[in-house]
């Protein structure tokens, strides 16, 4: 999951190779949960193969790019204020365990 440069909300779904996308049943109801949706790839996958209403990346283990931007669908705004505040609480908790790595075994 992750922020877009206007305040979307973007889902990044990462496949490893063709069957983990082919078994994958349920990337389809993430789309109501966000902004955007774009698939995560490496240089390697068969990208045909992935539908093309959705964004694309691709990457290595250096470097990634945006190859697709997935089509915007706005969620409503009562939805957005929740997952925005979820974002932000796991975000803080995160950091907060990196800065003070104890306080994350309480």
């Amino acid at each position: 999951m992750a922020l877009g440069p206007k305040d979307e909300i973007w889902v990044i779904e990462c496949k490893s190779n063709l069957a983990d996308f082919r078994s994958d049943r349920k990337w389809g109801r993430y789309l109501e949960w966000c902004d955007r949706f774009f698939w995560a790839v490496d240089t390697r996958f068969p990208i045909d193969e992935l539908p093309k209403i959705t964004g694309l990346m691709i990457g290595d283990a250096y470097n990634s790019e945006i190859i697709r931007m997935g089509p915007e669908t706005k969620m409503a705004s009562s939805r957005r204020k929740g997952i925005v505040h979820k974002f932000a609480v796991n975000a803080a908790r995160r950091l907060h365990e990196i800065r003070d790595p104890i306080a994350g075994l309480q």
